[in-house]
């Protein structure tokens, strides 16, 4: 109990010389030892890298969850150091109300099947949406939060040991600097004791040693102070050059990342692109839906395109008076296709019988060739499958 009871009263005592060294350098009254360059500079840096890493965590989660509540909801549980209960998604609740109403309208009808088409598609853009949320999870914010919860933490606390540190070190300071005043008032004092009596004598001798004695031990305070203080920053320089490396593993999960964007986007667009042709496989006109619903023998009859090699090009002398007027001209003109066509490239258009598109000859290009376009699409198309009208 004895032990406990010193070490308190020693514990309050340097607290309160910290406290009044600190209050002093406040009111100016006190001077302060100014950190190393160096060290105050890699303090600012390491402020800036927790700044921004809390700002690119805070809106990756953003991006990746832009509803606050499930948000919420997540950092609870990951409190309560629960899992999360899986939950459909907005692309996965989108394709199940696709697909129970394209079952409801009937999947033998136009509209039906190709909402249940959409649908599916939709399911499959909201599992690639999960992987991209779990993949940028572990290998982007998790290292983030890692050096947030654990790195910097710990260089806080270092840095306020070193604090503590500065202030006993200038607290030292500061009393050297007192007894060294009283040690030198104390010389004169003796100067003049010459004409005074024995006793006067021994009292000021007395009281010199007394002096003495508390220079050598502020001295020796001081000492030690510099000593803990210079270790202290060597530990805290230490841990802040360590934030270089911690950029270049951020690097790292920065790459991973993009790397987990890319493929999420390369397979929505490749979803979309094989979507587009299931659509597009739909003659332009339908019959109506309902009276296709009141009849359970009700088919819809699609035209079967045929095959490109028994649909020969006319020979350049066989061509149509119009097909020459528009090659020799730079105008355009209506076609009508007549047999459905898959674009074998990207620099083809697809086309659908029966739809009427726009024509034009494009210098250069092979004769069995024209440039077509509908609406916002481009793209060459063969001259055999098309009418050119008046």
């Amino acid at each position: 109990m004895e032990f406990n009871v010193r070490r308190l009263a020693a514990d309050a005592g340097t607290f309160l010389s910290r406290a009044v060294q600190f209050t002093e350098e406040k009111f100016g009254q006190a001077e302060k030892t100014e950190l190393d360059a160096h060290l105050d500079t890699l303090l600012s840096w390491a402020e800036s890298t927790k700044h921004w890493t809390e700002k690119i965590m805070k809106q990756t989660e953003v991006l990746l969850q832009p509803n606050p509540n499930v948000r919420v909801e997540e950092f609870l549980y990951e409190m309560l150091d629960k899992k999360v209960p899986m939950r459909a998604n907005n692309h996965e609740l989108l394709g199940e109300c696709m697909i129970d109403s394209g079952h409801e309208f009937g999947p033998g009808t136009a509209y039906g099947s190709a909402l249940i088409k959409c649908g599916e598609t939709e399911k499959l853009l909201g599992s690639a949406e999960k992987e991209l949320i779990q993949s940028s999870a572990i290998n982007f914010l998790t290292p983030f939060r890692n050096f947030i919860e654990g790195d910097f933490k710990t260089i806080l606390k270092e840095r306020k040991l070193l604090q503590n540190k500065r202030l006993d070190l200038d607290a030292a300071k500061n009393r050297l600097k007192k007894a060294r005043v009283a040690d030198a008032r104390s010389a004169v004092s003796i100067t003049h004791t010459h004409t005074h009596t024995h006793i006067q004598n021994v009292t000021v001798s007395s009281f010199s040693l007394t002096i003495r004695s508390v220079l050598q031990l502020a001295e020796t305070e001081l000492r030690i102070a510099q000593s803990e203080f210079d270790r202290q920053a060597e530990i805290t320089r230490l841990l802040l050059e360590g934030i270089s490396s911690t950029h270049a593993h951020h690097l790292r999960c920065l790459n991973d990342f993009v790397d987990a964007q890319a493929i999420y986007y390369a397979q929505c667009y490749q979803y979309m692109v094989s979507l587009q042709k299931q659509l597009g496989s739909f003659p332009s006109t339908f019959s109506n839906n309902n009276q296709q619903a009141g009849s359970s023998s009700a088919s819809i009859s699609v035209p079967t395109a045929q095959p490109a090699a028994s649909l020969p090009a006319p020979p350049p002398s066989q061509a149509s008076p119009a097909l020459n007027e528009l090659r020799s001209t730079s105008g355009t003109r209506k076609a009508r296709v007549l047999y459905d066509y898959d674009a074998a490239s990207s620099s083809e258009l697809s086309l659908l019988a029966d739809e009427v598109i726009t024509v034009s000859s494009v210098p250069g290009m092979d004769t069995d060739w024209l440039m077509g376009q509908r609406g916002n699409q481009k793209g060459k198309v063969p001259f055999t499958y098309l009418e050119l009208l008046n």
